[in-house]
């Protein structure tokens, strides 16, 4: 499927959008959004406020089915996982419609307002791209991962944020893909894993081993970055290569 936007015109689109994607990371979701066929099926777990989901949208144009799923309850905000009720969550549900309405494809989407381990039976029909964004606890992130990662398609792509910096995420990783022969790892955009849904030889398995274990320094440096702002100390994360006060992503 070709989009009928460039990338530089979708990121001008969500410049003004919060969330944690960059634009690197946007590339990478657009590029796997236009492989999705007419009538394929795309599904995003945890869409926030819209900025990846516009993107998604964009690139898959109108042909095919876009499935958010995002509880808007205001809890697991980001890589913080700072939580907040009641008026955090209609802020969030309202910016979410705005922007995706101001983007011009909220009609594209169908958003499932529930937490994604409820939402199992919305999707009935094979996905061909799973974009995993939500709950970044190790339970919640390893339930997204096997639950949902069993309804995409053979040859269908699986996307993880957070991967190789959140603790939770990227412990579920080790857990259910480090040695997978059903996914093969098909490299990252900072936190931005890509698995692929194809059956593995031994050797490739290895390979694709091997290739997540390469970013465990990356996932150690990510920890210390976060200890240190977690105690306040965010003034020594350059000597870790990280700039700016958010975490890394």
């Amino acid at each position: 499927m070709t989009p009928t936007e460039s990338l530089s015109d979708i990121l001008e689109a969500v410049r003004d959008v919060p969330g944690w994607m960059t634009d690197e990371q946007a590339r990478r979701l657009w590029a796997a959004a236009a492989q999705v066929p007419e009538g394929g099926r795309i599904v995003e777990i945890g869409s926030f406020r819209g900025r990846s989901l516009i993107v998604l949208a964009k690139a898959a144009g109108s042909l095919a089915e876009l499935v958010s799923i995002d509880p808007h309850a205001g809890t697991d905000r980001g890589p913080l996982g700072a939580a907040g009720q009641g008026a955090t969550a209609v802020a969030d549900h309202a910016a979410y419609r705005e922007n995706l309405e101001r983007a011009g494809v909220l009609d594209q989407v169908r958003h499932v307002r529930a937490f994604s381990s409820d939402a199992l039976e919305e999707v009935t029909q094979p996905i061909d791209l799973l974009y995993i964004d939500g709950a970044h606890q190790r339970r919640a992130a390893l339930a997204d991962i096997e639950h949902w990662g069993a309804k995409v398609r053979e040859g269908g792509t699986m996307l993880i944020h957070d991967s190789f910096s959140s603790v939770g995420v990227t412990t579920a990783i080790a857990t259910s893909l480090l040695y997978s022969r059903t996914w093969r790892y098909q490299g990252r955009s900072g936190s931005l894993a890509e698995y692929r849904r194809v059956p593995t030889s031994t050797r490739d398995a290895r390979r694709s081993t091997a290739e997540q274990l390469a970013a465990l320094p990356w996932f150690l440096r990510n920890v210390g970055v976060k200890v240190l702002q977690a105690v306040r100390l965010g003034r020594w994360t350059k000597v870790l290569g990280h700039e700016g006060s958010h975490p890394p992503f």
